[in-house]
């Protein structure tokens, strides 16, 4: 993965992608939790939730 990194930010670059995937796992079960509690309704509830209704 070297193309003129240093070492510092090849770590850094790493340990971000390790998050992002975490988050990632997180929101997937985030969303079967959410999926499971209101059903066919998720979606729509996930939208005005993130629209600010």
């Amino acid at each position: 993965m070297n193309v003129g990194l240093s070492k510092s930010e090849q770590q850094q670059i790493i340990e971000l992608a390790k998050q992002i995937i975490e988050l990632d796992l997180k929101r997937d079960e985030k969303w079967e939790t959410l999926s499971h509690i209101a059903g066919q309704h998720a979606h729509e509830i996930l939208r005005r939730v993130q629209n600010g209704r």
